[in-house]
């Protein structure tokens, strides 16, 4: 089993930054692959990032790239999610997630064993 809690959301204006982090606790946090998600209101959750068990490797969606970071520490048990330069179309709950079958990046929703609860980003105009 793995718990995941995600922190950081609120309200930002265009332009503005956030940092999400997802603290886990359960297994041990260095076997397995973190990836976040997104979902806004009456849409399909979509990949925004992941990175994997050592941090050594990343991967993210074409309309974060160059804007957000992901990263890990796995002293800490966390990874954390940089959000620069953000844009209305950036708002929606975030949710981080668990690949604890592979250990390298993974981008879709059926690859993730365990989700956070999410947390909300609004990005005002």
């Amino acid at each position: 089993q793995v718990q995941l809690v995600e922190s950081g959301g609120g309200l930002v204006q265009a332009g503005g930054s956030l940092r999400l982090s997802c603290a886990a606790s359960g297994r041990t946090f260095s076997n397995y692959a973190i990836g976040w998600f997104r979902q806004a209101p009456g849409r399909e959750r979509n990949f925004v990032a992941a990175i994997n068990w050592s941090g050594g490797s990343t991967y993210y969606a074409d309309s974060v790239k160059g804007r957000f970071t992901i990263s890990r520490d796995n002293a800490k048990n966390t990874v954390y999610l940089q959000m620069n330069s953000l844009k209305p179309e950036d708002t929606a709950v975030y949710y981080c997630a668990a690949a604890v079958r592979e250990p390298g990046v993974v981008t879709t929703t059926r690859g993730y064993d365990y989700w956070g609860q999410g947390t909300q980003v609004t990005v005002s105009s």
